[in-house]
């Protein structure tokens, strides 16, 4: 079976050593408000003859004060733990098993549909339920949810049918 889309089985590894570390400084960014200094920066205001490119990402920044010196100062730490939690998610969700099969591809499939239907609607109960600043927290963790899920319900899925296996033999 060709799998074009799968990391090799060492990345799994990998996964974990970039997520739990992020997760914790994720955690810790969002709750206790840490920071790392080295990660400030500082943004400018772009000059008139400022490249267009530079204009825009001056803008995407959220474009500082201009009536204050046109300074837009921020912290790149959430951003960090953020990126360090997704790339190690990814690595832990798609990367190959040590025997990669049809079973294996049904049961990874079936288990991202199974993830993706669960975090919907959780996502669509939660966003009649939760309004004001507490909404943001929510998609916080959204951003996590189906990559979660889905390694939950396909280390599951392999468990019970290793199961199934040792019993038949």
């Amino acid at each position: 079976m060709k799998t074009h889309w799968l990391f090799p089985n060492q990345y799994r590894l990998i996964g974990w050593i970039l997520f739990v570390p992020s997760t914790i400084l994720g955690l810790l960014v969002l709750h206790a408000e840490f920071r790392f200094d080295f990660l400030d920066i500082s943004l400018r205001a772009p000059e008139e003859n400022a490249a267009w490119v530079y204009k825009i990402i001056w803008w995407l920044s959220g474009g500082g004060d201009f009536l204050n010196g046109g300074i837009n100062s921020m912290n790149l730490t959430d951003e960090l733990a953020t990126l360090g939690a997704i790339i190690g998610l990814l690595l832990i969700a798609f990367s190959k098993e040590k025997v990669e099969d049809e079973m294996i591809s049904q049961l990874r499939l079936e288990s991202l549909q199974w993830a993706v239907y669960v975090n919907y609607l959780v996502l669509g109960v939660l966003i009649l339920l939760v309004h004001g600043g507490l909404f943001f927290s929510v998609m916080i963790y959204n951003l996590f949810t189906v990559l979660i899920v889905f390694i939950i319900r396909f280390r599951l899925a392999i468990r019970r049918n290793e199961k199934t296996v040792l019993m038949a033999l």
